[in-house]
């Protein structure tokens, strides 16, 4: 099992419920300076303050786009990534269309990837994540869309919103894993609550952990 210190080097300290208030976005930023995690993930209304109370830490300002269906448009997608980055977001963790998937339209996924990740990556140092929603996909739709992602330059894929029927899980992290190998990185998120989720979580292949508990995970 991880340290508490090294588990908060994994975090990425999340609040992406709809009634989050300023508040308490004031006091994410706060707890993740404190305890030096990666970055906070935020709705994107709240880019540009966690960007403000961030500037002078280390700590990176992650949004989420097409959140959390997927459904919409790629130009509106792109849309959402480019003014999340021009609020202060380094960090882009995008939705794909689920619906695509499960038709296997792969190509379709590619596309859309590809889009984001150009419109992303005009600005340097730009991190773009890519959302499968997991449990809604079998083993093998896993595995075809991790190896569609592989042409699409985005640095990690991640298995979940969060706000589905399921999150993350080992089994999901290690197939992921054994498909990506080291060509892009792994996030896993959703139901991630204790310590020991978290190293599983690691221990399975994952670089990064997105939760709302991250505080409870590393005291």
């Amino acid at each position: 099992m991880l340290s508490k210190t090294a588990a908060a080097s994994f975090i990425d300290h999340t609040a992406l419920k709809p009634d989050v208030t300023e508040q308490q976005i004031t006091a994410l930023c706060a707890e993740a300076r404190e305890h030096h995690f990666p970055s906070v993930c935020v709705n994107p209304c709240h880019v540009a303050l966690a960007s403000s109370l961030l500037q002078d830490s280390d700590v990176a300002v992650c949004t989420v786009i097409g959140f959390p269906l997927g459904a919409a448009t790629t130009e509106v997608k792109i849309f959402e990534c480019r003014d999340a980055i021009k609020n202060g977001a380094v960090e882009i963790d995008m939705v794909v269309n689920i619906g695509k998937i499960k038709e296997h339209n792969y190509q379709a996924i590619q596309d859309e990837v590809r889009a984001v990740v150009s419109a992303a990556k005009v600005h340097p140092n730009i991190l773009v994540k890519v959302i499968i929603e997991t449990c809604l996909l079998t083993d093998e739709e896993k595995r075809q869309v991790c190896h569609a992602l592989l042409a699409t330059q985005a640095d990690f894929v991640k298995t979940s919103t969060g706000f589905s029927s399921g999150g993350a899980t080992a089994h999901d992290v290690s197939l992921m894993k054994e498909t990506v190998k080291d060509a892009m990185k792994i996030k896993a998120s959703g139901g991630i609550r204790t310590i020991e989720d978290l190293s599983a979580m690691v221990a399975a292949g994952a670089d990064r952990i997105g939760t709302s508990n991250g505080v409870s995970i590393v005291l």
